[in-house]
This record gives structure tokens, sequence and C-alpha cells, in this order.
């Protein structure tokens, strides 16, 4: 007996010390919520078309607070996640042969000023590297996209000029035909596609590592750019047209699944009219009813008078909005059509006015759309396609095919 008292008061002590002492509880499960905002938050999140350099040209903020206007702005991008908005290089249409590279060098110009006066929060990005090099620093990238390729001026040598500016792709053309290719837009077109100076523009931002937007493009541009590049295309801003029937603007099912085959990538626009055959419908009315009411009155499409007359429209038409359901629809069915690589986010932020889906109005919003992907069964390792690697794979590419080439 005296043998086991010393095991006893072992195993009494032990027995003390395990009522003492509490096992630590079990971490709480993530809810949806926060683990969108975790991988907002880890993961490389760009967005290839904000239109904020138009925006401020037109009314100047400080974009390093926050704005009073606008989608965009330094707090809420951090709130939200984004690490690199490819700015936009909005030039309209109107600027064809009429000063687009001047208005293209002011926007450009004024990216470079964000980053000269806000040095700590902002940094023009010219590569993938420097896009991962200022992420490892937590300073936002602003690479640039042209849209429009008016300002190329029929001179190959303003590509190169670009280029060195910054710019790392082009949209080819915007609302009208212009001398590089037709417009999804013009219901007559000047070219059948690609002009010949267009071929040579591809072949050339080929060379130099610009990336080619298929975006505002008509069908048969799309396809001749496809049979002319020898690197892979983006649709910079763009949706999917099987569920906006009609609307060339967006890209057909047999486009998506090409866009795929080409290795590029379609980045999903959040605009109402390019998410819903509703909001399209709508949209399509306030336009027919702008061009009827210009016509009539003899108005050119920047005057005030016309400006007043739609916004008057919009005030006496409940607007329809898409939801985020519908963005997953259409991040959905690109994936179901070309695969999981090769579709992303061109949110046109700041382009589009008052037609953003409930849930997706700015910039810091970009976690609800984290979350609805996660529920509607996405891994992390999808949604970080989705969110950036997608585009960034693109992007080397075409910086790889432009080094081998030179």
């Amino acid at each position: 007996m005296r043998a086991l008292g010393p095991l006893m008061s072992t195993a009494l002590l032990l027995t003390v010390a395990a009522c003492a002492t509490p096992p630590p509880e079990a971490p709480a499960a993530e809810t949806v919520a926060e683990r969108a905002e975790r991988l907002t938050r880890d993961l490389l999140l760009v967005d290839t078309h904000i239109d904020v350099p138009y925006r401020l040209g037109e009314a100047m903020e400080d974009i390093s607070q926050p704005t009073e206007s606008g989608d965009f702005d330094y707090p809420r991008a951090v709130a939200g996640g984004l690490d690199a908005p490819f700015m936009s290089i909005y030039v309209p249409s109107s600027k064809e042969n009429d000063g687009a590279f001047a208005f293209a060098e002011e926007l450009i110009d004024m990216v470079a000023g964000f980053e000269a006066r806000w040095p700590d929060k902002f940094a023009v990005a010219r590569s993938v590297g420097e896009v991962r090099a200022h992420f490892a620093a937590g300073v936002m990238s602003l690479p640039m996209g042209m849209e429009n390729g008016a300002p190329i001026e029929g001179d190959l040598a303003y590509l190169s000029h670009f280029y060195e500016r910054g710019i790392r792709y082009i949209t080819l053309t915007h609302a009208e035909n212009n001398h590089i290719c037709d417009s999804s837009y013009a219901t007559e077109k000047t070219w059948n596609g690609l002009s010949p100076f267009g071929r040579e523009v591809v072949a050339e931002m080929n060379r130099l590592g610009i990336m080619i937007d298929v975006s505002h493009v008509s069908d048969e541009a799309f396809f001749q750019v496809l049979e002319v590049t020898a690197a892979p295309v983006i649709a910079s801003h763009s949706s999917l047209r099987h569920f906006t029937p009609g609307f060339e603007r967006n890209l057909s099912d047999e486009m998506v699944e090409r866009l795929g085959e080409n290795g590029g990538v379609v980045q999903i626009n959040f605009g109402s009219a390019f998410l819903t055959k509703e909001a399209n419908e709508q949209s399509r009315d306030s336009f027919a009813a702008r061009a009827a009411y210009a016509e009539e009155n003899g108005l050119e499409e920047e005057d005030p008078a016309l400006e007043a007359f739609t916004d008057e429209w919009w005030e006496q038409t409940p607007r329809q909005y898409a939801s985020i359901d519908d963005v997953v629809a259409h991040i959905d069915r690109a994936v179901e059509l070309a695969g999981i690589d090769h579709v992303g986010i061109g949110s046109d932020f700041d382009g589009v006015g008052d037609s953003l889906p409930t849930g997706l109005k700015d910039v810091s919003h970009y976690p609800n759309l984290v979350a609805a992907l996660l529920e509607a069964g996405y891994s992390e390792a999808d949604i970080e396609k989705i969110l950036g690697e997608n585009l960034l794979r693109v992007w080397r590419e075409v910086e790889a095919i432009a080094g081998a080439d030179g």
C-alpha cells in the first residue's frame, strides 16, 4: 500500500492542475465577412479601369483624403483592399483629329502628380515587378491604361512615347470609329474591323509590351485583333452579352471563349447597364431620349443644356440597379466559358455615374464582392486569381513577348 502512495499523489496533483488551468478555447471561426476582409487585405487586388483622371479634370479634389464626390479616394481604396487601380487616361471620341495627344498628356501629367504630391501613398507602376514591390512596401500602385487610341494620331512613334510615359494598355477605340478600328457603338462601320494602320498598331504594341484592350471595339475588330496579335489581350472593362442581348459593347459567348484560347482575360464591368437586361434597356432609352433632344434643339454632345436634360430624365425615371449577385453571375459564366484563369475586375468606377450595383458603390466595397464569391463556392485560390493574379499573368506574358522581340 505504501508503494502506491506516491502514484496516487501524482494522479491527484495532475487532476488538481487540470482543474486549475482550463484548456485554451478554440479560435472562433471566421464569418464570411471577416474572411472577405482578410482576403482583400492580404491578396493583391487589381482593378483595370478607374476613371479618376477624367473626373478630376472636370472638378479637382484631393484624393489623398476623403472626397465629397466620386467613387475613388485613397482612404476608401485602402478600406476596400485596392492595391493597383489602373488610372484610365480617357480621351473622348470628340478629340479624334482635335487635340487627342495633348489631352492625353495632361491626364498622364495629373497621375504623375499624384505620385509627386503623395509619395507615401501612390507610385506609378510600369511593370508587374513594380506592382509587386509597391504591394510589399504598402504603397498603392498606379499603372495607367489609355482609353481610346485617338492620341496615337496615326504615328507609331507616339506609341513608344506613351509607353515611356507609363501607359501599359490601350483601348483601341471608344464610342466612335477612329483611325485604328471600328467601335461597338457605331451603327455604321468604317473599316469592317481594324484599319490597315490598326494592324500596325497591334503589332507595335506587341513589340513594345503594351497590352491590347478590346473593350469598346466592334465584333469584327475583336476577332481581327486575335488574328494579328502575338500576345494575350484584355477586355479591361467589359461584361457578358449573354445577360444583355443585343448590346455589342459586351462580349458574346464566342468572344469570351476565344479570349480564353488567346490566354487573355475579361475584366468585369460593374455598371448596371453592363450587367442586366433591364438596366441595359433603360440606359438605351436614356440615350435615345438624349439624342432626340439634342437633334430637336441643335445641341452639341457636351452642351450643358443637354446634360441638364439628361439629369432631369433620370430624376423622373426610377433607375434599375444591378446587384452583387449579378456581378457574380457574369464571373460564373466567364469561368464556365473560358476558365478560372481568364476573368478579373474592371469596375469602371468614376466612369459609369450613378449606375453601380447595390453593395458595390465605391472602392471601399470590394470585400462585399469577395464575400459573395465565397458564398458562391469559390476557393481562396480562385479568388486570388480573380482579384489580380490573372491580369498580372497576362501583363507578364506581354512583357515577356516584348522582351523576346527586343
